[in-house]
């Protein structure tokens, strides 16, 4: 049976491609062809995984963002793994259907606890009662955990998120994907390589110390195309989405506090939003901003209210969710849309004293939106290092710690996803021989588009949701 590798190499796009920073990728590429897809809305991790996997929008399978509103709990939740919250099949179901012999490997993709997939690696920490939090994995069978840790060692969580995020993860995540092949040989291996989402959105794609990052992250793909070539499966090589600059942050929440909308509560010396008691919240994700509103009939009224807000690019609602794919309950009744050059923030305080204690440390699932400020370790702390240093201390020692480094400046983001790419050079991209995107233009249209893309090398503008019947169009060649 033929057997496939789709290595999403998240943050790559065209102009990241060259002889000279990518030399593997490049050299990939010109004895294969590309698309530059057009991305779901919202064009964020989760999303864009769904939509890849099931070929559905996100008004069928249902992931409207890396996290929402749970309107009958009145909490926002991001980040939660259970692959039951895809509301759609994914494409080695209708495989297994036809072979059950067919094997599927998910490693470190996301919504990958429960899933169908046959052997798994997802980053799951354990979360003892005294507050503690201890990194671990979290894979299908149980035994593999045990079984990669004693060859690639413990993975290093602390570099899959937060200030120290780096290269670390993606060489651990490439090293455990050659030992799922070597142990198991699945028929569809699925690889999330995460590197690039770290500087591009830290620095922004522009920035001088780029090119470095990207070198590194070519070697990593180097090996693995080298690795799989050895043991003739194929590679697709894709990124969910491109990353662009960004010189603004906007705070949706503030808006509808200062609007009387968005309610808070105090606790202890801070301040936590009361969505319950609220008439309208912002959960924000990148630069889209899904807005709930209690009272359909405030539904026009706090539309109003961000119509004419510099930054913000449209505000959806109604037919126009339904035109973008994103016509699912989920959903906000209002989707804000940002200008390229902007993104959206969580904050609801309106004085960084009364910032929640979690905000200023990494805290993914607490937090009611998307963060990359967690990237960061804030300027104003001397020595920060040495304090990071002396909290881990306090946790090896038995005592309850936090470790606030974060800072509160969200105009040090600079990269930021979300809404539709303003370029094709600044599309994500899919790599892979011609003849499967041959296959598939009588399904799903390649456009073709004027850009500075190399003729030759190039198609344009397949839509990322047709991925999903490239990957089955594999198997039955």
């Amino acid at each position: 049976m033929n057997r496939l590798a789709v290595l999403n190499v998240v943050g790559l796009s065209p102009s990241l491609i060259s002889s000279q920073n990518t030399p593997h990728i490049h050299s990939f590429l010109s004895n294969r062809k590309g698309v530059t897809l057009l991305e779901p809305f919202p064009a964020v991790t989760c999303t864009s995984q769904a939509t890849l996997l099931t070929g559905q929008d996100p008004s069928i399978h249902g992931v409207v963002g890396n996290g929402w509103y749970f309107r009958d709990l009145a909490e926002v939740a991001f980040w939660k793994q259970s692959n039951y919250l895809v509301q759609a099949p994914k494409v080695w179901d209708e495989l297994c259907q036809k072979n059950p012999d067919f094997r599927v490997a998910k490693l470190f993709w996301w919504y990958n606890m429960y899933s169908t997939a046959h052997y798994t690696i997802t980053p799951r920490p354990h979360y003892p009662s005294d507050g503690s939090k201890v990194f671990d994995i979290y894979t299908q069978p149980a035994s593999l955990s045990q079984e990669i840790e004693k060859i690639a060692g413990k993975f290093p969580f602390a570099s899959f998120w937060g200030p120290a995020a780096g290269i670390s993860c993606s060489k651990w995540i490439a090293r455990a994907a050659q030992e799922v092949e070597k142990k198991y040989q699945p028929h569809l291996s699925l690889v999330y390589i995460p590197h690039l989402d770290y500087p591009l959105q830290k620095l922004g794609p522009n920035h001088a110390h780029i090119p470095q990052e990207l070198k590194a992250l070519d070697e990593v793909i180097g090996n693995l195309l080298n690795f799989y070539s050895r043991k003739s499966v194929e590679v697709l090589l894709l990124s969910e989405y491109g990353i662009t600059s960004v010189s603004r942050a906007l705070h949706p929440n503030r808006i509808l506090r200062e609007a009387g909308l968005l309610k808070t509560r105090p606790s202890l010396t801070w301040e936590l939003p009361d969505f319950g008691a609220s008439e309208a919240l912002a959960v924000s994700d990148h630069q889209i901003s899904h807005v709930y509103i209690k009272n359909p009939e405030d539904i026009s009224r706090v539309k109003s209210l961000f119509e004419n807000v510099p930054g913000i690019k449209t505000v959806l609602a109604g037919e126009e969710k339904k035109a973008w794919g994103l016509d699912h309950p989920r959903a906000g009744d209002l989707v804000l849309m940002a200008e390229p050059n902007t993104w959206f923030t969580y904050y609801f305080w309106l004085d960084d004293k009364k910032a929640p204690d979690f905000a200023r440390c990494v805290d993914i699932h607490r937090k009611p939106g998307y963060d990359p400020l967690e990237l960061f370790l804030d300027p104003q702390i001397i020595a920060p290092r040495l304090k990071i240093a002396w909290y881990l201390l306090k946790k090896k020692l038995g005592f309850r710690y936090r470790i606030p480094v974060i800072p509160l400046n969200a105009e040090l983001v600079k990269g930021s996803h979300g809404t539709p790419a303003p370029s094709s050079a600044t599309r994500p991209v899919c790599i892979g021989r011609s003849e499967w995107f041959e296959k598939i233009t009588t399904q799903s249209p390649i456009q073709q588009s004027s850009s500075n893309l190399q003729e030759g090398q190039w198609y344009y503008e397949l839509p990322m949701k047709s991925v999903y019947n490239l990957i089955k169009n594999f198997y039955q060649e």
